[in-house]
């Protein structure tokens, strides 16, 4: 058994990047915590009844995922960018010792939105061996809207690591689909269409009918 945390800038990253992923987790008996970094505030524009459909969202995805916990950080969305990174860092490391994680999933470090790689470059500082001694693997995944869309040079995202999902597709698009207003038609990026055209293309890379492909960026060996 191994105790999991894929750490989300917002929710619903972990369920695009990873989800078929953390319902694999869960099947094997594993551990999966969720730590949440961002959330809307009435100061980011977001209305009273936005805020409030987004917890009730967070509460259905948890209960789907069975996660072990769900951790919120609470920073503003949006706003990682001109967050002091010391505060981010602190915050990070004290939810990573908490859970004392032996997996990390993490957004890639080069998405297109600032929030992911804010929190791509908190978790780098806090995972460092001596500051979260348990961390075994660190995994960064790929988001569908985000990945893809950065515009500089040689920044794309190449995997080295797949997870057959095959059992697991239908279900992580079903919680997907519990975040009212994220999911669109094709061609849109995170519509169920392009959900299960990356699964099979990442199936086709390593032999598989449906994957989620990671980069690894760190194994420590015991």
């Amino acid at each position: 058994m191994k105790t999991v945390l894929v750490v989300s800038p917002h929710p619903d990253d972990e369920t695009l990047g990873c989800g078929g992923t953390l319902l694999k987790h869960r099947a094997g008996d594993d551990s999966v915590y969720w730590l949440i970094v961002t959330e809307m505030t009435r100061d980011a524009g977001y209305s009273a009844r936005q805020i409030q459909s987004r917890k009730k969202e967070i509460d259905a995805v948890a209960s789907r995922y069975g996660f072990k916990d769900v951790l919120q950080l609470r920073f503003a969305t949006t706003r990682l960018d001109v967050t002091p990174m010391t505060e981010l860092i602190e915050a990070m490391g004290e939810a990573i010792k908490k859970v004392k994680t032996d997996w990390v999933y993490v957004p890639y470090p080069h998405d297109v939105h600032t929030d992911h790689r804010a929190v791509f470059d908190a978790v780098a500082s806090a995972a460092k061996w001596f500051r979260g001694p348990s961390i075994e693997r660190i995994l960064a995944y790929e988001t569908l809207s985000e990945t893809g869309f950065s515009l500089e040079t040689d920044s794309g995202f190449k995997p080295n690591t797949y997870i057959n999902i095959e059992d697991h597709l239908d279900g992580k698009i079903e919680i997907m689909k519990l975040y009212q207003g994220e999911m669109g038609p094709s061609p849109f990026p995170r519509s169920e269409a392009t959900i299960r055209a990356l699964a099979t293309l990442r199936g086709a890379e390593a032999g598989f009918k449906a994957a989620e492909a990671f980069m690894l960026l760190k194994e420590r060996l015991k």
